[in-house]
């Protein structure tokens, strides 16, 4: 009987010794594993972070060569947005010249005159100028003070004229035969009217007496 338990003595302790023999290489093994991991992630972060040069690229990278094709692409975009810009800048020229071919001329202006016999007179006289009948304001005012007093609504209904059933009228007393023929177009076909009889009369003077200055009595 004691005989097995020697037996199991021994192979406990061979047991034991093989589990510390186990142990002490599981050990070794951890601790060469650790040293080198930690210098496997010390060179893939020495790898990963690279120097970096003043332009970007990391230090020893070539730089890639510039492709001509590029160039010539932009150099013929750059000449399509000028030929662009140039067109629109036409276009935009056009369409004000026509804008300003379309507006119609602003008119001057009319002169206004008095509604008395010194605007008659001056009004008359810018007609007379414009139709080239001759006469100046001193002529006109000194023959309608004789005719009529400066009266555009006097008749004269006691002389020959009036007699022949065609009186004289107006500022510078005018029979209306005398109005027809010698009216400056432009004015009022009415005797009466002031400018229209004014500028009739100088007319006839013009042709029969060379101008309205030279009359001095009735004609």
């Amino acid at each position: 009987m004691p005989m097995p338990t020697l037996l199991r003595s021994v192979r406990v302790t061979k047991t034991r010794k093989l589990s510390a023999a186990v142990l002490v290489a599981a050990g070794a093994t951890a601790a060469l594993t650790v040293p080198a991991a930690a210098g496997e992630a010390h060179a893939a972060a020495s790898s990963a972070v690279q120097p970096v040069s003043a332009n970007g690229q990391p230090v020893g990278a070539k730089t890639k060569a510039a492709d001509p094709k590029a160039g010539e692409q932009a150099a013929n975009l750059a000449d399509a947005v000028k030929v662009t810009a140039v067109a629109a800048q036409g276009h935009t020229a056009k369409e004000a010249a026509n804008r300003a071919a379309d507006r119609k001329p602003v008119e001057a202006a009319k002169p206004h005159y008095a509604n008395n016999l010194d605007g008659w007179i001056k009004e008359s006289l810018a007609i007379m100028k414009e139709k080239g009948i001759p006469g100046s304001y001193e002529g006109l005012h000194r023959n309608i003070m004789r005719e009529s007093s400066g009266n555009p609504n006097c008749v004269n209904d006691w002389d020959i004229n009036a007699k022949n059933g065609i009186p004289s009228k107006g500022l510078l007393q005018v029979i209306q035969p005398t109005f027809d023929t010698y009216h400056v177009e432009g004015t009022a076909h009415d005797l009466f009217d002031p400018v229209a009889n004014i500028t009739a009369a100088a007319n006839y003077a013009a042709h029969r007496y060379g101008s309205m200055d030279n009359v001095n009595s009735a004609y």
